[in-house]
């Protein structure tokens, strides 16, 4: 998995060279101590396996011995193609023949997945599964048995089965918000003198004033949303009549316009804001409605149950991540099914359903399954849109269940996530639709941190959200919560915050020179994923955004206007917009199949690190029939002339490294390809660049901000720079908001031509104020910045070799297969062609030695 390694895996040969270094040590005082962090164990070529990627459907059940575990227990999973029968059934055992006490045997259910509810010991663990029919009897022969291993190393996870949900559900109304019950009384009393009293009426009153006895309000689900959850929350809050009143008037208006299907099925979104205000209704007035009334509401929402319910039975389980179904979709469906579960017309067919959701949720969530990053791999904009579900989800369930579903790892590293991704009084600096968007944190990323602190006391989520205070105030998803909650946590940003972090699942680092002081601060993302291109993810695999006192200087460019219009598919998703590659103008598809892999990082004081592989990214056309439809729309073909095709590279390993406290960031590329070809290096900037071609600089001031970057590049072969502010396809003038500028940006092409293996150093340094940049003087293959001097390989006809040292501190980066001399003393290299790394850690100077680490989807586990 990518969870660190313990120390009773490590390799033999790693023990042999800490012993070989102690007795060095017995004649130079100054050799460097070996750290306790394991290399890599994939050794000195990475090995492809078949499903390196994430695929969107799900092939291949999971998991297989390749499947290193993410969490103990893991789910098991059916691809719906292998369910030929209405029912699974499953079987899991220590033995591969199922034939002990202790095998675990599901019900005969409809989906295709079975959670284990209970942790499993370390071994090898048996499994397979079965086709039964509506009753539950057994079809045909059980599958072949699959098997895999759990490390002692695992992170352990246990959700309750659902029976034990089942069992404590609440049978009173209102219920939505149950899991605020103990508080809410303490609440009321002192609502009034609560800081956000005033904007939870003044929402409030929006909706009292509004008239609708003049229209349908079914047909205005955007307002009639906000409206609903207003009056619920000040009633909740207040019990003030008039807010029970309005919402019982505005029933009755809802009620003489019935919801067509076409209304409520002419979108996904356009059903769960539909069934959500009515279910809040039915929730809240449960005991003032009429029989009519209440058969009126439970009839709309068992339309929407039953019209979704078979889409998502099967599919949902396979499918990586359904943006929608995981925004909003599950979550109101949930509640619908959680408001009539009980109810002695519907009980019968909605209590499978909620069962279903249950174990999908406990099987898929958060955030795909396969993530415990507490980052979002579809990009840091659209995970505000999510917000809402990772908040009601694990709170409903907690306090029903009695077990706390905020100890999943991806909640517990979420704090951390959200402040390195993106920074208090900044822009964010991750990637994916929308992450241009804002010039600061989004209110609900802001509540969601403070709901984090609340919650598991996380100190990162704390400083977050007391640094962003007075925009979370204006957060209305998280409010009646918040108005519930005591607000006492740690503000503290933890002292020992790293400079970098590496989110292993998600394939992604975050880099900061000075990440407490927002105007001192360089701040460097770097994607590289096995969860691919498409959907909200764009076409970035090793790629890179930098940023400066929270304002852009390189990051992807244009504008995320509309999901799949011809500016949005060949001028924002198409890697010609991002800070990576092209290969003969071809860039990666939007696919899965476009996959990176970070392969390893290193952090020392001094220097901080990450390779990523993008070697399989550039693989044809996007195939998936949602883009094969996009393109079709605007008029597009998939064709080289356009950027996409297939292309012979065959190796692009990009390092990148940031020096600290300078912050000096250098790009290392590795490329290869099977044949000659035009390989284009790509810079963006919202702000104006300038070129000097001699000197293959790229420069860039910006005199308000109060700051100058120079990037300078070094390449054997001949380079060729271009520089231009236009796109290749505008934004259409029909998708862009009123009111909003969208200029041209600036792109810079670096092109070598006819080649069939190049190298390519940059050097880039920010530089606050009016201090000039440092004249970088070369020598051979030896570069000297200030006090940094690097060495540096460019020569592709022999192997990559990169090699840093600082003239001042005894701190030394090596890449290469030759062994380094640390202090005088030769370290002797235990892999040829790993990265290593000499610097401060913890206090200490230590040497840190890695090789590639391939992803959790692939790894074997140890």
């Amino acid at each position: 998995m990518k969870t660190p390694f313990s120390p009773l895996c490590r390799h033999a040969a790693h023990l042999c060279l800490a012993v070989l270094l102690l007795s060095l040590s017995a004649c130079h005082d100054d050799v460097p101590s070996v750290s306790s962090e394991e290399p890599g164990t994939e050794g000195e070529e990475t090995t492809e396996l078949s499903d390196t990627y994430h695929d969107k459907i799900r092939t291949a059940p999971y998991p297989k011995i390749d499947n290193e575990l993410y969490l103990n227990p893991p789910p098991l999973i059916v691809p719906q193609s292998m369910k030929t029968g209405e029912r699974l059934l499953f079987e899991l055992s220590r033995s591969k023949d199922f034939n002990t006490t202790e095998t675990m045997r599901s019900e005969a259910d409809e989906w295709c997945i079975f959670n284990p509810h209970r942790k499993l010991e370390t071994g090898i663990w048996y499994w397979r599964f079965r086709q039964a029919d509506t009753h539950g009897t057994p079809q045909g022969e059980w599958s072949e048995p699959y098997h895999f291993e759990v490390p002692d190393e695992t992170p352990v996870f246990v959700t309750p089965a659902f029976s034990e949900f089942q069992s404590r559900m609440p049978h009173s109304y209102p219920r939505l918000h149950c899991y605020l019950d103990p508080k809410i009384e303490t609440a009321r009393l002192n609502v009034k003198s609560h800081r956000e009293y005033k904007m939870l009426t003044g929402r409030a009153q929006d909706a009292l004033n509004t008239d609708y006895t003049t229209m349908n309000p079914n047909e205005n689900t955007g307002t009639l949303c906000i409206h609903t959850q207003s009056l619920y929350d000040a009633w909740h809050l207040t019990q003030d009549d008039k807010y029970n009143d309005c919402m019982y008037r505005l029933l009755r208006q809802m009620l003489a316009y019935p919801v067509s299907d076409a209304l409520l099925f002419a979108s996904n979104f356009a059903s769960t804001d539909i069934a959500i205000c009515y279910a809040r209704i039915y929730d809240q007035l449960y005991n003032r409605l009429t029989p009519d009334e209440r058969a009126a509401i439970e009839k709309l929402m068992m339309r929407v149950l039953r019209w979704y319910y078979p889409q998502h039975c099967g599919t949902q389980e396979n499918h990586i991540f359904d943006n929608h179904f995981w925004q909003q979709n599950m979550r109101v469906i949930f509640q619908c099914a959680l408001l009539l579960y009980d109810n002695t017309v519907y009980a019968d067919e909605v209590l499978p359903m909620l069962k279903y959701y249950y174990e999908l949720w406990t099987a898929r969530a958060p955030a795909s399954g396969f993530n415990r990053d507490g980052v979002w791999h579809n990009g840091s904009g659209y995970f505000n849109a999510n917000l809402e579900t990772l908040h009601y989800m694990p709170m409903l369930f907690s306090y029903v269940t009695g077990t706390d579903f905020l100890q999943h790892p991806w909640y517990k590293s979420a704090g951390r996530s959200l402040v390195y991704t993106w920074p208090p009084h900044s822009k964010s600096s991750g990637f994916g639709d929308g992450s241009e968007q804002g010039d600061e944190p989004a209110r609900q990323r802001v509540a969601f941190a403070d709901f984090l602190a609340r919650e598991l006391n996380d100190s990162y989520a704390g400083w977050y959200a007391s640094e962003c205070d007075d925009t979370m105030q204006g957060d209305r998803l998280f409010r009646l919560y918040r108005m519930c909650s005591t607000r006492r946590y740690d503000t503290s940003l933890p002292a020992d915050a790293a400079k970098m972090v590496w989110y292993e699942d998600t394939g992604e680092v975050t880099m900061h020179s000075c990440l407490t002081d927002t105007e001192k601060d360089v701040n460097l993302s770097f994607r590289s994923s096995t969860f691919g291109s498409g959907s909200h993810t764009t076409s970035s695999q090793n790629a890179f955004n930098l940023l400066f006192k929270g304002k852009e200087i390189y990051r992807s460019s244009g504008y995320y206007l509309n999901f799949n219009d011809a500016h949005n598919l060949m001028s924002y998703r198409h890697s010609r917009a991002h800070n990576t590659i092209l290969v003969n103008g071809i860039g990666q598809p939007y696919s899965t199949r476009g996959y990176g892999n970070i392969m390893r990082t290193l952090e020392g004081a001094h220097i901080t690190y990450c390779l990523g592989d993008a070697s399989k990214a550039y693989c044809g056309i996007s195939d998936d029939p949602m883009w094969v439809q996009a393109f079709e729309r605007a008029g597009i073909t998939q064709t080289p002339e356009n950027g996409f095709g297939e292309t012979p590279l065959t190796k692009y390993r990009r390092h990148v490294l940031m020096l600290h406290p300078e912050g000096i960031v250098l790009i290392y590329d590795e490329l290869e390809a099977s044949e000659p070809v035009t390989y284009d290096w790509l810079l963006h900037s919202p702000s104006q660049l300038s070129l000097n071609k001699e000197l293959l600089t790229i420069n860039h001031a910006d005199y308000k901000s109060g700051y100058t970057v120079v990037t300078q590049l070094f390449c054997n072969n001949p380079v060729s720079m271009s520089l231009t502010d236009r796109f290749l396809v505008n934004p259409d003038p029909a998708t862009m908001k009123a009111g909003e500028t969208y200029p041209n940006q600036w792109h810079m092409t670096a092109r070598i031509e006819r080649e069939d293996k190049t190298r390519i150093l940059a050097v880039i340094q920010v530089n606050a104020g009016n201090t000039a940049p440092q004249i970088i003087r070369k020598t051979g293959g030896t570069l000297t910045v200030g006090k940094w001097t690097i060495n540096v390989e460019l020569d592709a006809s022999r192997p990559a070799a990169l090699n840093i040292i600082h003239s001042d501190n005894p701190v030394h980066f090596s890449y290469g297969k030759e062994s380094p001399t640390l202090n005088g003393v030769l370290y002797p290299r235990e892999h040829s062609m790993s990265s290593l790394l000499y610097d401060e850690t913890g206090g200490e100077y230590k040497v840190v030695e890695v090789i590639d680490q391939l992803p959790a989807s692939t790894r074997i586990a140890r």
